[in-house]
């Protein structure tokens, strides 16, 4: 069995965004992650009304990947309704520097699926902390 692209991803991306919990803001991020053994992890953003403890699609799914045993990620696919997608914050972008420092990032407007703009993590925080 092949192992899924990024037409992919960024599908199971946008099924987790459908499940979102977002009842204050209505801007709803599905993620999804895929290990270097061709399985995907979905996540997607919770609120809080303390807004600090609201967790992003992408943390979530990452999260979800390591607590289960995943260790060795090759891409990650995030997916709202925002014109040309929405970029990881940089919380994000820290923690894939740290646990999916190669893998690629595909990014898409769940409007537009087909138009994915791609990315390295390793780009997206040049100078990431990862030793301390």
């Amino acid at each position: 069995m092949a192992k899924p692209g990024k037409t992919e991803l960024i599908a199971a991306a946008a099924a987790a965004r459908k499940r979102a919990v977002a009842r204050y803001s209505n801007f709803k991020v599905g993620a999804a992650l895929l290990t270097t053994a061709g399985e995907i992890i979905t996540g997607a953003n919770v609120e809080s009304a303390s807004y600090g403890l609201t967790c992003c699609a992408e943390r979530v799914a990452l999260f979800k990947a390591l607590t289960e045993g995943h260790k060795c990620f090759t891409a990650v696919a995030v997916v709202t309704r925002f014109a040309g997608g929405a970029m990881p914050c940089g919380a994000c972008r820290q923690l894939l520097a740290e646990y999916a420092p190669t893998a690629m990032v595909f990014v898409a407007d769940s409007a537009r699926l087909k138009n994915i703009r791609t990315f390295r993590v390793s780009a997206l925080l040049p100078g990431a902390f990862k030793k301390f």
